[in-house]
């Protein structure tokens, strides 16, 4: 029958919770979590930047939390311990994405699966996430048309120039939206950094821009990219 596909390997009797695991159990479970890791890791690197470090702790992270699920099943006392040690963690590294701490949490809830023995169930969870992420992967699912994106615009201007007014008339002219995120002095105050947050009206006003600009502020530097403040933070 279908429903005893998720029936659990480890569940032999209703006191299995407390029975003790086979050898041969433990290493089908282990086998399982890693296959699995491996897919997760794989499903993350789809259409996704990524490092070597990240995809290997997403392989070896469903193992890691079977290993301490299948330690801790049945007894509450360990399962309470467990719990507080994990409160005690704090992750300090670079900034991730939303889909890396999406990637984790598919990786720990595999884990948890293959360690109460769902081995069935956890291949079918990882498999509709999979193909989930692929969909919307390749729909149009929160895309926005290049030519409407925000840009980062830094901006190097003489102490003497009013930064208030000096380009108003240009951004009205080239941009949709334009909003001053910080100005701040540089080389010993003879100089001004201004960075801007724009939405160009045409992605080919770009060029145009910065030519009226390099005008305007005595050709210092003037530098367009990706907005930053918009990158993904977890």
């Amino acid at each position: 029958m279908f429903d005893t596909m998720f029936t659990s390997v480890l569940a032999t009797s209703e006191e299995a919770a407390t029975t003790s695991l086979s050898g041969t159990t433990f290493l089908l479970c282990s086998l399982v979590s890693l296959a699995l890791g491996v897919a997760i890791a794989f499903i993350y690197m789809f259409r996704q930047e990524h490092t070597k470090n990240f995809v290997v702790t997403l392989a070896l992270l469903p193992i890691i939390v079977q290993m301490v699920i299948t330690l801790v099943n049945g007894n509450i006392g360990a399962g309470i311990a467990v719990m507080g040690v994990f409160n005690l963690v704090r992750f300090r590294s670079i900034p991730g994405s939303a889909k890396d701490i999406g990637a984790v949490f598919l990786a720990m809830a595999v884990g948890l699966a293959t360690g109460m023995g769902y081995l069935t169930l956890a291949v079918l969870f990882t498999v509709v996430v999979g193909l989930a992420n692929v969909a919307f992967v390749l729909s149009p699912l929160g895309g926005r048309a290049s030519k409407n994106a925000d840009k980062s615009l830094r901006v190097t201007i003489p102490e003497d120039l009013d930064y208030g007014s000096a380009f108003d008339d240009l951004f009205s002219r080239y941009t949709s939206r334009c909003s001053l995120v910080e100005a701040k002095t540089t080389n010993m105050g003879s100089l001004y950094q201004l960075h801007y947050t724009i939405t160009l009206k045409d992605a080919r006003d770009e060029k145009p821009l910065l030519d009226a600009i390099r005008t305007r502020n005595g050709n210092l530097t003037v530098a367009c990219g990706m907005n930053l403040l918009e990158q993904e933070r977890l």
